[in-house]
């Protein structure tokens, strides 16, 4: 495997868009239900928590920043395959390729129990499956610069729904919020690490890295991304801390839809679907990165084209989906897939950043390459 990427000119992507990027990744189907395993755990100091797991995944996305800088032109796999070795390397790309693999198939689980719960509960598993599927090989086939313009447009026409925040406002009482810090410092740090499914996605940094054109601004444009998501999640956290009782907030699963049903116009009755049915746009960004990454890991491996890998992963994920899981189940897969997202995505980079930084130290002690320059 090669270390160092050549990307085609045609192929780069402006590194301002990485903004649009680092949001959609994180804009998906956990911010339909955040509100109460936050709230659970940190009470009405969930606010609290919030922010502490915006200001961790901008201390980690920092630390995947200066990773990747350690490199000319490099992504996760070839780091990895220069840092740990042939065997080891190639093991650790392909849990990564397992992570993102099940990425996919998590977010889409969640979304068609969503669809299901609230909208059509007899349509079946493998056609809203299929559905999706499809419309992810199409944006795959387009290359990377069109999923990230499917990430662009999924926020910008994505933008109105915020607004629609304003109606929960005059059903707001404010009293819900204190007092301030009455949980102790270990519930609200619990809460803030249940945040892991809902802000996790910022990763793909170690992907698309190498198609920036500007990296000498990709840490400053991943931030403006990773603070506009917090403070969205901010927002809905403190709407909804003031909106719902502790005991409606204890048994609301999916908090943030629940918001979207006192919405009322002249000619929707029920624009919580409206919403749900929407809410497709959002996600779409998150399974066309994660199946990319996926592929572009196993192409990167095996020295294959990208697209033969494409069938054969949509092929293989489509099967899995077929399976019916009741609530219970993707609770659970909900969870496992959250604890192994947490060492994964704001563990692991530390100590992959200390493994670039010693091998620097060990090349230049033995006169060797600088770690920039290996191949």
């Amino acid at each position: 495997m090669k270390v160092l990427i050549e990307p085609k000119p045609q192929n780069m992507v402006n590194t301002f868009l990485l903004i649009f990027v680092v949001h959609s990744m994180q804009l998906g189907v956990g911010i339909q239900g955040f509100q109460r395993i936050i709230y659970l755990e940190a009470k009405h100091d969930a606010w609290i928590s919030v922010i502490l797991s915006g200001v961790a995944s901008a201390i980690v996305g920092f630390v995947m920043v200066k990773t990747l800088a350690a490199y000319a032109c490099s992504d996760l796999y070839g780091i990895q395959y220069d840092v740990f070795g042939k065997w080891l390397g190639n093991l650790m790309n392909i849990l990564y390729v397992l992570y993102s693999l099940g990425g996919f198939h998590v977010i889409v689980r969640n979304y068609i129990e969503v669809i299901q719960a609230w909208v059509f509960p007899e349509l079946p598993n493998w056609l809203l499956s299929f559905t999706l599927v499809f419309l992810v090989f199409y944006g795959l086939n387009g290359g990377l610069r069109t999923i990230v313009g499917v990430s662009f447009f999924s926020v910008i026409l994505s933008l109105w729904l915020i607004l629609l925040l304003a109606y929960p406002f005059q059903f707001t009482n404010w009293d819900y919020l204190f007092p301030i810090l009455e949980s102790s410092v270990t519930e609200i740090l619990k809460g803030a690490k249940q945040m892991t499914f809902t802000i996790i996605g910022f990763e793909i940094i170690f992907v698309i890295y190498p198609f920036l054109k500007e990296k000498d601004r990709v840490h400053k444009h991943m931030q403006y991304g990773l603070l506009f998501t917090t403070i969205l999640y901010l927002g809905l956290m403190v709407v909804s801390l003031a909106y719902f009782s502790g005991g409606q907030l204890e048994r609301t699963i999916w908090g943030t839809l629940s918001l979207f049903k006192i919405v009322r116009f002249p000619f929707i009755e029920r624009f919580e679907y409206v919403a749900i049915t929407f809410w497709v746009l959002l996600i779409l960004p998150n399974l066309m990165f994660y199946l990319w990454s996926a592929s572009r890991g196993i192409a990167r491996i095996v020295g294959k084209k990208e697209k033969k890998i494409n069938w054969l992963l949509l092929a293989f994920l489509y099967l899995s989906l077929l399976y019916p899981l009741n609530r219970m189940e993707i609770n659970m897969m909900n969870d496992y897939f959250a604890k192994g997202a947490f060492y994964i995505v704001f563990c692991y980079p530390f100590l992959l950043f200390a493994a670039v930084l010693i091998k620097k130290k060990f090349f230049r002690k033995k006169g060797g390459a600088n770690v920039e320059n290996s191949n």
